[in-house]
């Protein structure tokens, strides 16, 4: 395998906390390595527009604690049509990137596997859903806080209905009841 000199990732889909602390995680080992990294603005979009910033072990700091991504997130229908597959494909060339690191849900995760199977880039795929909905993984980035916040509230408003004597309705979404249960 050729040298990796150069690198771009991506937050996709849906946002997940934690996704941050792995764009940090990601640019700090690589520039540990003396490897360039790029950051492409939402998702697959970026690459299509050749929107993007250069991302250094300094930029990255104090971006943990902040929530959402840095990098902002979409999603790209279009990204299912193999011509705009190609056309990403080629802007990646064309900015020197070796690798691609993916961010994101199944839907983001899917794309970065067709971009290595119809043009052999080489990709890494980070799990991050709150819905942790991602097959064959265990958790998925996002998941944790995403159950400890709605217990938190559920703990919250226990404490309210209580003190008011009555009861609430709390809907969160299925994949969460899941987890809960």
């Amino acid at each position: 395998m050729p040298e990796i000199k150069k690198i771009g990732i991506i937050t996709s889909g849906g946002d997940a906390p934690g996704m941050n602390a792995a764009v940090r995680a990601v640019t700090r080992t690589a520039a540990s390595k003396n490897i360039d990294v790029i950051g492409f603005y939402k998702g697959y979009a970026g690459i299509l527009d050749k929107d993007y910033v250069e991302l250094t072990y300094s930029s990255v700091g104090g971006i943990m604690e902040k929530g959402g991504t840095i990098l902002r997130t979409a999603r790209v229908p279009e990204f299912k049509n193999p011509e705009i597959r190609a056309e990403a494909a080629k802007n990646l060339k064309e900015l020197g990137i070796d690798g691609l690191v993916v961010i994101g849900g199944e839907g983001s995760l899917t794309g970065a596997k067709l971009l290595y199977e119809e043009h052999n880039i080489p990709v890494i795929g980070i799990p991050a859903s709150i819905d942790n909905d991602i097959p064959d993984t265990d958790m998925a980035i996002g998941v944790d806080t995403c159950l400890n916040t709605a217990v938190d509230a559920m703990q919250k408003l226990k404490d309210t209905a209580s003190s008011h004597e009555r009861a609430f309705i709390v809907e969160v979404m299925e994949e969460v009841q899941d987890i809960l249960h």
